[in-house]
């Protein structure tokens, strides 16, 4: 069933008895050509792509809990790509421009919207820091824009500029940057890779690799074996884990971060807004919640749940740079999985098991990333190599120097 405006009024003729099951429910199959091993935006993205890109369709998505129980629902929707080095800048500008056909592209609303990203900034070094950024954006033409202090009060009035600590000054804006509903962004390529022949199979825990003379041959799971030709392992946070059962030890740690979100308001911030020194981050969704988020938790851990420290850490950065907000009441807080590379930046490459494929590291960039990572990583699977875009996100180049060290903040708590 396509979604249209008439197919809105024919249900609603119909007493909406008409609608069907936005995706099947399918045993496994004995055999795949493809295994995505993931549920989550990233695995189910790659599906999609693979099946709409690349004609792969006897194609399975394997997820331990339900669809999207991951950090796809466990975000603060922010879409951008305002990075500055090109190992990021390409591969991020290509998500950008995939999150703004996405809708039309799969037929489902997700709610994107593009209602731009400022970072602020508070000193004069912190001034060029950001001129050198959004310089590096313009040259690969991506949009950005310096703000002084004059644009940014006419923009956002509510920021408490003249803080006794930390003046604000002026700010970096990407005007198409903004926000997604994020479970729907799970539920749309679900559907759209569902539409397409994949089979997502749900409550299924891969328990094992399928290695014979170093190749992969498919996976064991609590529903039994399932061979494949290939398979991709695109299990976020839950990646080490899952390598572990092939032998493989990554170059990434799991943290912990929290997102929160508060009663609904009135529109009060029109963007999204981040913390120049502080790590904190800030918008306000369609159903009037300020969503809002800030550092990692500080230890290593596979809960998707923090601390209160961090609560109050994060909080009381928001005060510092939007004080009205003191007086809305949260309501409730998650917690995602982080997969921390070394050097900040994702991993998107094959691995020493001949047929085994590598979609990990993404730290605080696996929302704003899914459809680049699903079209990228669809693309090295199907034709066993690199989207011009990800050739540098390779997973070797620690070992041999070549980091993408976009902000220094990689695994290591203390430069949180």
């Amino acid at each position: 069933m396509r979604y249209s405006a008439f197919s809105v009024l024919k249900n609603a003729l119909s007493g909406h008895k008409g609608w069907k099951p936005v995706w099947r429910e399918p045993e496994p199959k004995a055999e795949y050509d493809v295994i995505i091993v993931g549920g989550g935006g990233h695995g189910l993205s790659t599906a999609y792509y693979l099946a709409k890109e690349f004609g792969l369709t006897n194609v399975a998505v394997i997820e331990k809990g339900y669809l999207g129980s991951g950090n796809i629902g466990r975000n603060t929707t922010i879409i951008r790509s305002n990075y500055m080095l090109p190992g990021n800048e390409r591969f991020y500008e290509l998500s950008m421009k995939l999150w703004e056909g996405l809708e039309q592209d799969f037929n489902y609303n997700a709610m994107v919207s593009q209602r731009g990203v400022i970072n602020l900034y508070h000193s004069d070094g912190q001034r060029d820091a950001y001129a050198r950024r959004g310089n590096a954006m313009r040259l690969e033409g991506v949009d950005a824009e310096l703000l002084d202090r004059k644009a940014l009060e006419k923009l956002c009035p509510y920021l408490d500029f003249d803080n006794g600590r930390f003046p604000i000054q002026g700010g970096l804006l990407q005007k198409r940057g903004g926000t997604a509903r994020h479970d729907a962004v799970a539920w749309g390529y679900a559907r759209g890779a569902d539409m397409r022949g994949v089979d997502i199979i749900q409550n299924c825990e891969v328990t094992g690799f399928v290695i014979e003379a170093g190749v992969v041959k498919g996976v064991e799971t609590s529903k039994g074996t399932i061979r494949a030709k290939k398979v991709g392992v695109a299990a976020a946070g839950n990646t080490t884990r899952v390598m572990d059962k092939a032998g493989l030890r990554l170059p990434i740690e799991s943290h912990v971060l929290q997102a929160f979100v508060t009663e609904g308001l009135k529109p009060i911030i029109n963007t999204v807004i981040t913390f120049g020194v502080g790590h904190f981050y800030i918008s306000q969704s369609d159903k009037g919640g300020l969503v809002f988020g800030g550092d990692l938790d500080g230890y290593n851990s596979y809960a998707q749940r923090g601390n209160l420290a961090m609560v109050e850490h994060v909080c009381e950065a928001g005060m510092a740079m939007v004080p009205m907000i003191g007086r809305a009441r949260v309501l409730r807080s998650w917690g995602g999985i982080m997969d921390m590379s070394m050097d900040g930046s994702p991993i998107i490459d094959k691995t020493p098991v001949d047929g085994l494929y590598l979609n990990c590291g993404w730290c605080y960039g696996g929302f704003k990333a899914t459809p680049a990572s699903g079209m990228c990583f669809a693309h090295l699977i199907a034709r066993d190599a690199p989207h011009p875009v990800a050739t540098e996100l390779r997973l070797d180049r620690f070992e041999t120097g070549r980091v993408i060290d976009e902000t220094g903040r990689g695994a290591q708590p203390n430069l949180h």
